[in-house]
């Protein structure tokens, strides 16, 4: 069993188990996408995004190359490459007083290029349902 949403992102990001995922997410969680204006609120929208991102970003090639942890979250940078346009990003996750669950999730992701990439293949997986 998970001691804390740290060890939950971590257990996720090797497992991909989508209920692990669900689990850790509080119920008022918030979502902000590098390329949708407003803030997602609520755990169904911010696991769909997340869940998607997984697909889009997840598996060969994905990789973080940086951790900075703080009382209260964690900052995870991330790269991976897709039809040749080299996608560098940040994970920035809030995590709820008790630490046992994700409270806020914030991505943020360069070069433009990259962004209209996924800006494009999150809409197509978004859309599938």
């Amino acid at each position: 069993m998970r001691k804390t949403a740290l060890d939950g992102w971590y257990g996720y990001m090797k497992s991909h188990d989508k209920s692990a995922l669900w689990d850790l997410l509080h119920p008022d969680a918030v979502f902000e996408s590098p390329v949708v204006h407003t803030p997602q609120r609520g755990r169904e929208i911010t696991f769909k995004y997340l869940a998607g991102a997984e697909k889009v970003l997840g598996g060969p090639g994905f990789t973080y190359v940086g951790e900075w942890l703080s009382e209260n979250g964690a900052v995870f940078e991330f790269e991976k490459e897709i039809d040749g346009i080299r996608i560098n990003g940040v994970d920035i996750i809030t995590f709820s007083d008790d630490g046992k669950l994700i409270t806020h999730f914030k991505v943020m992701v360069r070069p433009l290029k990259a962004i209209n990439l996924l800006h494009r293949l999150m809409g197509e997986q978004l859309a599938k349902g």
